[in-house]
């Protein structure tokens, strides 16, 4: 079966007691019994919810693994897999990471001597000799939030796998329609399905797929003893934009390269960050682990960030917001939003500078979007 047909259909079956063509909404907190120990597999919303069942069906088919969990949000997904850790375990996580992860790993688990390194996930080399006896996990974010670095996943996973490490990669920016880590050799997917997955701007969620059995039932032990479970009504509205992540990942991409050659062309930017483009140092790793280049395209505004607010303030579509992925088209400026917890020192070693522009690339008509940068743009 294919991607697309997947989306539509896999854990969406008719619902057996009505017929009902699209998945119900079961919005209950509970689940009657005819006894005690005797149920129709449902007991209580916290444990599962034949709604979020269905979410956690597809959502794992799509990224061709076994198990799937949907989350609450995104970072909560990501709390889940980090349960699996103990004291004095030692993770290799990218420099260039989201600001979320980076604030739970130094707020919440680095005081519980969770130790982690901070390496430069370009260079093999680095990563190697990160490693220590204690190294149980290695955490790839690829493409990067917001400078859209590109990490060879197969190399890396084949790497930590010969040191015994488990490998999880955060695939929200790509999507499973572009790229698919478990068959590049990774343990562990994470997404934040409030971006591309959702689709509309509606829901915060996140979700963890894997095929090791032992380790989906820690993170369902963690999920559910925790509580860090989506609604019903959200399980259901991603199902709903998981029906058309295909058509517009196709659109996101499309309009991304037209606005990424637009910015390229203009003189009043510096620089331009996009994967697709030949010139992009991971061009070649996205060319051969990936489908598509994705729809963010980050470019660097001349000037700082009085040319950065006159950009912001002058666009009309582009709205000035956090998150990315809906069908929408947001603009980020990541030094004060995605990466604010950053110290200001390894906020710009990574890049992430104060004439930095995130432009989430929606799949309104390009003429529109073009025409909105260009206005945004002219001095």
């Amino acid at each position: 079966m294919k991607f697309e047909t997947k989306a539509i259909w896999v854990g969406q079956e008719a619902d057996e007691a009505t017929g009902a063509t699209i998945v119900p909404i079961y919005q209950t907190s509970t689940f009657s019994q005819e006894e005690v120990n005797k149920h129709k597999g449902y007991e209580y919303s916290r444990v599962a919810n034949p709604t979020r069942t269905a979410l956690d069906k597809c959502l794992a088919s799509l990224e061709e693994g076994q198990y799937g969990l949907s989350f609450a949000s995104g970072l909560a997904a990501e709390h889940a897999i980090f349960t699996i850790l103990r004291p004095g375990d030692h993770v290799i996580v990218p420099e260039d990471m989201y600001g979320g992860t980076y604030r739970i790993i130094k707020e919440f688990l680095e005081p519980f001597n969770i130790k982690f390194s901070f390496t430069d996930f370009t260079d093999l080399n680095s990563i190697s000799s990160a490693f220590t006896s204690s190294t149980k996990m290695v955490w790839i974010e690829t493409p990067t939030n917001p400078t859209l670095k590109i990490f060879d996943i197969e190399e890396i996973s084949k790497l930590s796998h010969s040191k015994n490490a488990l490998v999880v990669v955060d695939n929200t920016f790509a999507s499973p329609f572009f790229q698919k880590p478990l068959l590049c050799g990774a343990d562990i997917v994470v997404h934040s399905t409030t971006k591309y997955i959702n689709g509309h701007s509606d829901i915060i969620g996140g979700a963890v797929v894997l095929n090791n059995e032992v380790l989906y039932k820690k993170i369902l032990l963690a999920q559910k003893s925790i509580g860090a479970v989506p609604s019903p009504f959200d399980s259901w509205l991603t199902l709903r934009g998981l029906k058309t992540l295909a058509v517009r990942m196709q659109q996101h991409e499309k309009n991304a390269f037209m606005v990424a050659r637009f910015l390229e062309k203009n003189p009043n930017v510096e620089k331009v960050f996009f994967p697709g483009f030949e010139s992009h140092p991971g061009h070649d790793i996205a060319k051969k682990q990936m489908s598509g280049f994705g729809g963010v395209v980050s470019f660097r505004i001349k000037g700082g960030l009085k040319e950065a607010n006159d950009f912001f303030r002058k666009l009309k579509i582009f709205q000035l917001a956090d998150s990315l992925g809906g069908v929408e088209s947001l603009a980020n400026y990541s030094a004060l939003m995605t990466h604010d917890y950053f110290p200001e020192q390894l906020r710009k070693k990574i890049g992430v500078t104060d004439n930095l522009i995130r432009l989430s690339v929606g799949i309104e008509h390009i003429d529109d979007l073009l025409a909105d940068l260009q206005n945004a743009l002219n001095k």
